[in-house]
């Protein structure tokens, strides 16, 4: 994939927890950063719950999680409480972090093409380098435990 092997792009974003985050704070550690359209939606809450689901054992291997999509934080809060999600989400409103991690562009949607935040996922190394890229996600529910096996090695 494009971005593996590269240093991942930096950010500076609010999130749901009222801090801003950028990637500087995160050197060190294993990032799951993954990319969806919208909060409260099918797809994006199957995948959202994965991700909860497996946090433990992530967590246990030192894996920070980090959600992003376009919603506001007061949508990110709503998302959090009714799925009781334990990591911090991402407010990208200008899609800026998005476009430099290549989840945003062109998208078919029932044969329509639009723009949009494409589900995708990258894992940033302790290094601040990209050592995995999931460009474009087809299964949102099965996409978290790809994470864990990835990680798993």
């Amino acid at each position: 994939m494009a971005l593996e092997g590269k240093k991942a792009p930096g950010f500076l974003l609010q999130g749901s927890d009222g801090k801003q985050h950028s990637l500087d704070q995160y050197t060190g550690k294993t990032v799951v950063i993954y990319f969806y359209p919208k909060d409260n939606t099918p797809g994006c809450t199957k995948e959202a719950c994965g991700f909860r689901d497996n946090y433990k054992e992530l967590t246990d291997k030192g894996v920070v999680v980090l959600g992003v999509s376009k919603d506001s934080i007061a949508a990110h809060s709503k998302f959090i409480t009714n799925y009781t999600l334990p990591f911090v989400l991402l407010s990208d409103p200008d899609c800026s972090m998005m476009q430099a991690y290549e989840a945003f562009g062109e998208k078919v949607m029932c044969g329509k093409k639009s723009l949009g935040t494409i589900r995708s996922t990258v894992i940033v190394g302790p290094d601040g380098v990209v050592s995995k890229q999931w460009a474009k996600i087809a299964k949102a529910e099965q996409h978290p435990e790809q994470v864990l096996e990835y990680l798993r090695g």
